[in-house]
């Protein structure tokens, strides 16, 4: 007679196997991790990255297996030299596949004020520049989908709720 229990009970590392192989068969997702960083007037922080030609928040692409919040805090890190700790989710963006991308998640997190006295230059070789702006001039430094999500975050930021985005449109 024939064993019926379902295979992780009859043999767990049959199960094991079978379970590697249909996460080998998924799709994988690019995600990428931004921090909104403000100073005490509450301008935003923007880079201005040497490979694309519009600037973007601070942040960059989590590595394989890597959480969004600790990408972005090594993007951090590793950008502009600061060791911060992000705070809350503000923005999910579901990015359709565009050029040679295939599709996307982006986060952005809050980052908070920077104090004062808190140096800022970049700290490697990708950025050419970082500075702070105020929101209504950030539109005309970022790509319209990055302004989009910016403005988003914001209102995330003054209301407590995080936002989904398709596309940078709620």
């Amino acid at each position: 007679m024939a064993d019926e229990r379902p295979l992780y009970e009859r043999d767990p590392a049959a199960w094991q196997v079978h379970l590697a192989e249909g996460n080998a068969r998924q799709p994988r997702k690019r995600v990428g991790a931004d921090v909104l960083l403000r100073n005490g007037d509450g301008d935003i922080l923007l880079v201005d990255p040497r490979y694309k030609p519009d600037w973007d928040l601070p942040g960059g692409m989590a590595e394989a297996n890597e959480p969004p919040h600790l990408a972005a805090e090594r993007e951090v890190r590793e950008e502009l030299g600061l060791e911060l700790r992000v705070g809350p989710l503000l923005v999910v963006d579901w990015v359709a596949p565009h050029g040679p991308w295939d599709d996307s998640l982006m986060f952005i997190f809050d980052g908070g004020a920077l104090p004062p006295a808190e140096p800022l230059k970049p700290a490697d070789g990708e950025l050419a520049d970082a500075r702070f702006v105020a929101l209504d001039d950030a539109q005309a430094l970022l790509r319209p989908y990055v302004w989009h999500r910016l403005r988003h975050a914001v209102a995330a930021l003054s209301d407590g709720r995080p936002r989904y985005l398709t596309n940078g449109t709620a």
